[in-house]
């Protein structure tokens, strides 16, 4: 099988697992979206470093559309198409694309797999920035005041209460799986024979 094509069909089938255990949640989904789920994006953070930045970023970008498919629900609390967009853009398209930027570690960290656990926790919490601005800005005006609490605090409250569980989770079932995966990590099994040497 060709290279193209075989990370074609990786891509998809890790995709597909990450669409899958995103279904199966610990807890969730909370009221205005978020959950806590079986290592849902595991798969696309193993795509980022199987086959670089850009091919992650394209991974990355997919999978949120398909997250903003099964989270459109969501999208029907936009009152207009300016608050529409920006329920897309910060609660998927921009908060799911950060995966994308996992492996841009690798060549500042020389230990792989820290630099894999920095990746995650770095772009989790690029998630949930994006979350969290969401929440501030556009959830915040659908529902004024609705906890009584500040803005900044139950945005944050609500948006940490679901992603520091998954970034923990995802970051330790990355740990675990880095030496029995290893080489799927480090995309040592697509080389040549001749070149894997």
């Amino acid at each position: 099988m060709g290279y193209k094509l075989r990370r074609l069909t990786e891509s998809a089938l890790l995709l597909a697992i990450a669409t899958v255990l995103s279904l199966f949640q610990f807890a969730g989904p909370w009221a205005l979206g978020g959950s806590i789920t079986v290592c849902s994006m595991l798969p696309i953070v193993m795509i980022v470093q199987r086959y670089g930045t850009g091919w992650g970023m394209i991974s990355a970008l997919t999978y949120s559309l398909l997250q903003l498919l099964l989270g459109l629900n969501n999208v029907q609390y936009a009152p207009n198409a300016l608050t529409a967009v920006g329920i897309i853009l910060l609660d998927y398209v921009f908060a799911f694309g950060m995966l994308g930027f996992s492996a841009v570690f690798n060549r500042v960290i020389a230990d792989r797999r820290l630099s894999i656990i920095v990746g995650i926790v770095v772009t989790f919490f690029g998630r949930f920035l994006c979350h969290f601005l969401s929440g501030m800005i556009i959830w915040e005006a659908l529902w004024p005041n609705a906890l009584g609490w500040a803005p900044v605090l139950w945005s944050f409250v609500y948006n940490g209460s679901y992603m520091l569980p998954e970034t923990i989770i995802t970051a330790t079932a990355a740990f675990l799986l880095y030496k029995p995966l290893k080489k799927f990590w480090l995309g040592e099994d697509l080389k040549k024979p001749a070149e894997a040497k």
